[in-house]
């Protein structure tokens, strides 16, 4: 497996959980109830993944000088 195909299946991952996290926040805000605390932390760690699969996607774009 070479070097692409690694960030490619690690990039396929992040995205998995940046959607279960957004399936997860959302069912937590329709409850009547829920940790304020967990919120922000779920939060926090879907902003996380979203910025480490930009700076994936940006090392899988090859560089193209105009």
């Amino acid at each position: 497996m070479d070097n692409i195909e690694v960030l490619r299946e690690k990039l396929d991952q992040l995205r998995v959980e940046h959607r279960d996290l957004d399936g997860v926040i959302s069912q937590m805000q329709a409850e009547r109830s829920f940790d304020q605390l967990q919120l922000a932390r779920l939060k926090k760690r879907k902003l996380e993944i979203k910025t480490q699969i930009a700076s994936l996607e940006s090392k899988l774009i090859p560089d193209i000088i105009a």
